[in-house]
């Protein structure tokens, strides 16, 4: 799991503190709650709901400094946009899953949800910040909202809620914001679109892809070293073992911390400070 501890703070335009994960006031929910299935990413098998065997009882990781050289490079890619203290702090007041009657389980069903709904005002959160989606501003506004509301619903209301009508209705405002920021690129409207394309290991070393719409799509081990991704759309994009080394995401749209960490990189990869550089990267 990603953790804001020793983070830079928020770019104009990046999401605020709630928005990024804080361990220190989470009870290691995502240590918990998610299965682990033994594998290059994960040392070990966890069913859902069993503690790691790392978690130690303060909630923090034990081996959190050396999580990768471990076997266990799933969870520095992992992020839950803020939704564990959430959860932990607001949710459910403050109370640790050990204590619960329910075994914590009602506080590990959520972390999947309220994760969803955290991502949605993340990506909204930067259509608010993005001049060339000024249009958009309101809307956005009144989304953030709504979906802020979402947040605050009791963990029964949570489960019944439908978060793929949510999704559904926040993407057209997303939709609409990518294309206003990349029709600021040169041919943008006209660059070949490769949303939901399947580029796995694709040879994209210094290509120009600059406002490229790559939503949803599979970039996995591609070769994007030197390539230019300014304002590219990378909503949802698979960037696992991609090589940007030396690439410019620069104002790259909806790019994740997880999908980052996911990926290779090196001093000479360009990325907004508030995403933070991976320490993998070499």
């Amino acid at each position: 799991m990603t953790t804001t501890e020793d983070a830079p703070a928020a770019r104009p335009g990046g999401e605020p503190p709630l928005l990024r994960a804080d361990c220190a006031n989470c009870f290691g929910l995502c240590c918990v709650a998610l299965a682990f299935t033994r594998s290059a990413d994960f040392a070990d098998d966890k069913d859902a709901g069993d503690p790691c065997r790392n978690l130690a009882a303060d909630h923090r990781c034990g081996i959190h400094a050396g999580l990768r050289d471990a076997g266990y490079r799933g969870c520095t890619v992992y992020d839950c946009f803020g939704a564990g203290q959430h959860l932990s702090q607001v949710t459910f007041g403050g109370r640790d899953w050990r204590g619960a009657r329910d075994g914590g389980r009602a506080m590990f069903a959520a972390l999947p949800r309220m994760r969803q709904l955290h991502e949605l005002l993340a990506y909204l959160t930067e259509v608010r910040a993005r001049p060339a989606a000024a249009a958009l501003h309101p809307a956005a506004d009144r989304e953030l909202a709504r979906v802020r509301a979402l947040t605050a619903l009791a963990p029964d209301a949570l489960a019944g809620l439908d978060l793929d009508a949510e999704r559904a209705a926040v993407n057209p405002l997303l939709l609409r914001a990518s294309e206003l920021v990349r029709a600021a690129v040169p041919g943008g409207r006209r660059r070949p679109g490769r949303r939901g394309a399947d580029l796995l290991g694709a040879r994209l070393r210094g290509a120009d892809l600059r406002g490229t719409d790559f939503r949803g799509a599979c970039l996995i081990a591609a070769d994007l070293r030197g390539a230019d991704l300014r304002l590219a759309d990378l909503i949802g994009a698979d960037l696992r073992d991609a090589d940007l080394r030396g690439a410019d995401l620069t104002g790259a749209l909806f790019l994740t911390r997880s999908q980052v960490s996911a990926a290779r990189g090196d001093a000479r990869t360009r990325i907004a400070a508030d995403l933070g550089r991976p320490a993998h990267w070499s």
